[in-house]
């Protein structure tokens, strides 16, 4: 049967008709889930759930006017020769490009489409970081780039399929919708099908909430009041257009007005943690005494959605992005904290937190947080003031101290901790040069997620305070050594020495610093030992820097590293970079000044030049020199490959 027979009025239309609603029911939920992708997410949440089902129902009219199509069965299961089911999806995907095409004009535009939903807010339910990733990739491409990839991936259709129906849906250039869809295609992974099958698009399996009760009320009021000026002005306004067409008055229309609403904060039950795989923001419950304040969580939305209309401008870690969140952000934390609302929210891979206190404007910082795990997820900074801060901590924490990293031989202490996660205020690093203390949190994860588990935590200016981790010096034969947690006394004594480093990483957008005691060497003139250290500070954008410092067993217990190299955006002193080699000079307790040199586990040769040239076989070098020298390393690996040094000006 052909398509075109579809329109003839012939005997047996009535029985065709049926065939088409059959079709259309067995495939319902299908046709939902593609119209409502396809669909802008300009429309928001609820509007484009209730248009998505308006499009499929109003499809069984469509589908008879679609013009003849030879495309194959959507699915191969299907019987072949079945061309409804191809009519069904052309009609369905022309209607959801339609929306993408600016606004649409009715010589109606109030006349209401069923179904029509009053006084419920529906949406589908929220997924994971996975399903946001996934949404923000399918928001990137165009609409008919998004409808191409969903045919070959939903509805398993081939190119040229693909193609007809592109064409039959009114696309004028087909190709380049299915070029879109290979670079979505590679981007979103072969996960895609699955993802596409969670109730994060699944717009048949919907929650449901109360719209805005207070707005309704105050809609109603200005309803009526509306409806009585526009009786007086009735004349007046038929006159206007009788002279020709009104002009617009600038009000906004539903598309560019907030997509979500506070009733579509996902929120995430109190136990979900110990009964998860995934240990990070996603597993946080909704804390706070105001997660039912509609108001201030409006405000916070609306500062995060619409800053330029707030008036609010979010001050942005480094590699942050500005965006809006493409689905309805996970509420974490609503609540006052010292005289301050705070309100966190999660897209999925940023945080954001929205202040407002009697004391000044409305404040909003966004920081990316992707791939945060039980120890860069275990902790935000809520508020900060007069030298001091206050941390929400994860509910896996089990315990909280904190303890001076200037001071390795003194015990942390412990740190009060509210029932609903907020900690008392906790001293904060210095933003000035001084050097008297460096605070950081040590954290205890419930044994439920691990055993004898602690870590570290240095706040520094960020949402998320930073991980500090340490790699030892490599044992006997040389093995590799992998970064573990810096709680012990090794740790602690190398962290001493590295702890004043930490100011210069401020705002900066650190994940995590890891301090690598990659050599031993003794000192000439009765100098001791010296234990050179690699300090990696890995941001949450990627590029890390790196900082090779020496320390003696003559210095101070929390006397600063002396600097002998630098890297910036550097693979360095990571599982990619386990390679490294850097020289500086050093003055000895005799007053001689010397050349000092290390390489890390494989290096198997050493050679300077400069003021001072030598070589010398093995890990570590010491040469005289006359005066403070300035030199330049290189070494030889085992593996023959030759090896630069890190620069120390940097």
């Amino acid at each position: 049967m052909h398509l075109r027979s579809l329109r003839s009025p012939a005997r047996g239309a009535r029985p065709r008709v049926l065939e088409v609603e059959s079709v259309l029911v067995e495939q319902y939920g299908d046709l939902v889930r593609l119209a409502h992708l396809v669909l802008p997410a300009g429309l928001g949440r609820h509007r484009r759930v209730v248009v998505a089902h308006s499009l499929v129902q109003r499809a069984l009219t469509g589908a008879r006017t679609v013009p003849g199509t030879t495309v194959p069965p959507p699915r191969a299961e299907r019987p072949a020769g079945v061309p409804v089911e191809q009519a069904l999806l052309v009609t369905v995907v022309r209607g959801a490009l339609s929306y993408d095409r600016g606004p649409r004009r009715r010589l109606i535009p109030l006349l209401p489409r069923l179904p029509l939903v009053v006084g419920l807010s529906l949406f589908p339910r929220s997924g994971g970081a996975d399903e946001l990733a996934l949404a923000q990739r399918l928001s990137e491409v165009t609409a008919a780039g998004r409808a191409a990839f969903l045919l070959r991936v939903l509805h398993s259709l081939s190119d040229g399929a693909v193609r007809e129906v592109l064409a039959g849906a009114g696309v004028s250039r087909p190709d380049d919708a299915l070029h879109a869809a290979d670079g979505l295609a590679e981007t979103a992974g072969p996960s895609a099908a699955g993802l596409l099958a969670s109730p994060e698009f699944n717009a048949c399996a919907l929650q449901a909430s109360p719209t805005d009760l207070l707005r309704r009320r105050r809609r109603v009021r200005l309803g009526l009041a509306a409806a009585a000026i526009c009786a007086a002005t009735g004349v007046t306004l038929a006159a206007t257009l009788a002279g020709g067409p009104a002009p617009s008055d600038g009000t906004p229309t539903s598309a560019v007005r907030a997509a979500y609403g506070p009733a579509d904060l996902a929120r995430t039950g109190a136990t979900v943690w110990d009964n998860t795989s995934r240990v990070d923001f996603t597993a946080w419950p909704a804390r706070g005494s105001r997660v039912r304040d509609d108001a201030l969580l409006g405000r916070a939305l609306a500062a995060w959605l619409r800053p330029a209309r707030t008036g609010i401008r979010p001050a942005l870690a480094p590699g942050t992005g500005a965006g809006a969140p493409v689905a309805a952000p996970r509420l974490l934390y609503a609540g006052d904290v010292d005289d301050t609302a705070v309100v966190v929210l999660y897209d999925g891979e940023r945080l954001a937190r929205y202040t407002e206190s009697g004391a000044g404007p409305a404040r909003l910082s966004v920081a990316r947080v992707d791939e945060a795990d039980v120890t860069t997820a275990a902790a935000v900074a809520l508020t900060a003031s007069r030298g001091s801060e206050r941390y929400l901590l994860a509910p896996w924490v089990a315990e909280a101290q904190t303890r001076d990293l200037l001071r390795p031989d003194v015990l942390a202490r412990p740190l009060r901790v509210g029932g609903d996660g907020v900690t008392a205020p906790v001293p904060a690093v210095p933003a000035g040069g001084g050097c008297a203390s460096r605070p950081v949190l040590q954290l205890r994860s419930s044994e439920r997620i691990a055993e004898h588990h602690a870590f570290l935590l240095a706040g520094l200016g960020d949402l998320s305070p930073v991980h500090l981790t340490y790699t030892p010096l490599p044992g006997q034969g040389n093995p590799p050594r992998q970064p573990r947690e810096a709680t012990g006394s090794a740790a602690l004594l190398a962290w001493a020495h590295q702890a004043c480093g930490l100011t210069s990483l401020r705002g900066a957008g650190v994940r995590a610093v890891n301090a690598w005691d990659f050599a031993e060497q003794d000192l000439p003139d009765g100098g001791g030992q010296a234990v050179w250290t690699c300090a990696r500070a890995d941001s949450w954008r990627g590029p890390g820097d790196v900082t090779v410092g020496l320390r003696t067993s003559r210095d101070g217990q929390a006397e600063p590293v002396r600097t002998a190299g630098r890297a910036r955006s550097t693979a360095a002193c990571s599982r990619f970079g386990q390679h490294v080699v850097a020289a500086t000079g050093w003055r000895s307790p005799k007053g001689n000044w010397f050349v000092l040199a290390a390489g890390s586990r494989a290096v198997t040769e050493l050679r300077v030049t400069g003021d001072v040239s030598g070589a010398r076989d093995g890990r570590t070098l010491a040469l005289p020199a006359h005066g403070r020298p300035h030199v330049t390393v290189r070494a030889r690996l085992a593996t023959g490959q030759d090896l630069a040094g890190l620069d120390q000006s940097g």
